[in-house]
């Protein structure tokens, strides 16, 4: 049996486990013993075919949406009504992990974009400092003094700068998240952008000698804030692909589908902004030496790090509890 033979075998008993889902979660106060039997029968049967197609077909879509379809009726079947607070705790220590590293290879290729913007308007101003000025906007090119980074340390107000950071931050990952409505090229085009300003600014305290000062004041909020945005970039790509290539499904389910998948994972990068605007409000512009710089950016880095490694952990937990309940 081949994939479409598959779909095309179950795809109904699946849809019934939906709309039944959606029936028990709109009047769970007066379902009958027949709803639950049926929904139990259901999904059982949806459970041998996500173990079936994790075996043949680990690869195709039809696996990540059994998946989540499985999980969904289980938490519905077994597990009591969450607190808003519980439902919270999960989504941000298990959810989001796991969608993140179900679309890792998006957030890869968000990354490989925002690095060859870099790269590339490194070395045109690295070869002619005098690039800069086409490059990069005006207000910024011309408002850039490298002579004078450091001078304003301690003299910024610190709560106002942050929350004007966390909220212009979250406006870029929102546009890079809804590029993807254009099949993800204002996605592409947001990416390498941002990519360039970074890699011309870089090449320009390059060429005064103080590289070594300028990433001082990059990275302590630059790792979670950039992680944040190739997150972002990746749901907004991940939503264009889909619409480019939508398999087996329509693209309108495609679009139904990875959308809520893309917000969930927009939603997810929130605390990373809030993190990184305070860092960059209070920390970046401090007056303390360059290298507790270099030290909170190596922080956030372990912090990331230990976060993705704690959400792995739970999800492969929760994953095997669900198996054994199963």
């Amino acid at each position: 049996m081949n994939v479409k033979q598959f779909v095309k075998q179950h795809r109904e008993e699946w849809k019934q486990l939906e709309n039944l889902m959606n029936i028990l979660h709109k009047r769970r106060s007066s379902i009958t013993s027949t709803d639950i039997n049926e929904f139990h029968r259901l999904y059982q049967k949806s459970s041998q075919n996500l173990s079936y197609s994790q075996t043949y077909f680990p690869n195709e879509e039809v696996t990540l949406y059994l998946n989540g379809l499985v999980s969904k009726s289980h938490n519905l079947l077994y597990k009591d009504q969450s607190t808003s607070m519980t439902q919270i705790r999960y989504f941000f220590s298990t959810k989001f992990i796991g969608l993140l590293l179900e679309q890792w290879k998006f957030v890869i290729i968000a990354m490989i974009l925002f690095t060859l913007g870099g790269l590339g308007s490194f070395f045109s101003v690295m070869n002619d400092p005098q690039n800069i000025y086409t490059i990069l906007p005006s207000e910024i090119a011309q408002g850039v003094d490298p002579d004078a980074l450091g001078s304003s340390d301690g003299a910024v107000d610190s709560p106002l700068m942050s929350a004007s950071i966390m909220t212009n931050n979250i406006q870029v990952a929102i546009l890079a998240f809804a590029g993807g409505i254009t099949f993800g090229i204002l996605t592409v085009y947001l990416l390498i952008y941002n990519g360039i300003i970074v890699g011309a600014l870089a090449a320009l305290f390059w060429h005064y000698d103080k590289s070594y000062d300028f990433w001082a004041y990059i990275v302590p909020h630059g790792m979670i804030e950039l992680t944040a945005i190739f997150i972002a970039g990746g749901a907004g790509l991940l939503m264009g692909y889909k619409l480019f290539v939508p398999g087996q499904f329509s693209r309108g389910y495609q679009l139904k589908e990875h959308a809520k998948r893309s917000v969930q994972l927009l939603l997810g990068t929130i605390p990373l902004f809030v993190i990184a605007g305070i860092i960059e409000g209070f920390i970046t512009p401090a007056a303390i030496s360059l290298e507790a710089k270099y030290t909170v950016a190596f922080i956030t880095v372990i912090g990331l790090i230990l976060y993705v490694l704690t959400g792995k952990l739970l999800l492969v937990k929760r994953h095997s509890k669900v198996s054994f309940d199963s």
